[in-house]
């Protein structure tokens, strides 16, 4: 059985930075791409930042020049290293990757649970 399972959220002030990590473990033949989303309240959830296993990256505008995606694929784990934060970044950061069970299967979306990022003075 597969999961993902994000940590490293939590309350910062205006201009701080916090660290996401989001691990995939279980029976996992490899992992193509991966990313973060957000979802604020009242709000639908959006893509922050994406990374494919070649390490190609893309970024929402809103957080370009801020935040950086990157991956270590020997730990099968996806980092989002976000600097000065604002208030509107305050939402759920979900950690989705397209993994393939095994080799010549068709991939499958996972989601983390999720975890709290609350920019705030």
């Amino acid at each position: 059985q597969v999961q993902l399972v994000e940590s490293g959220g939590g309350l910062v002030q205006p201009g701080g930075s916090l660290r996401l990590s989001c691990a995939a473990s279980g029976s996992i033949f490899s992992i193509n791409a991966m990313g973060w989303y957000r979802q604020a309240p009242g709000k639908q959830r959006e893509l922050v930042a994406a990374i494919t296993s070649g390490g190609s990256t893309n970024y929402a505008n809103s957080v370009k020049g801020r935040f950086t995606i990157s991956r270590d694929n020997a730990k099968n784990t996806v980092y989002l290293q976000m600097n000065s934060l604002k208030p509107e970044d305050t939402a759920v950061y979900y950690c989705n990757a397209e993994i393939f069970l095994w080799l010549g299967a068709d991939g499958v979306e996972y989601w983390g649970r999720g975890t709290q990022v609350t920019v705030s003075s």
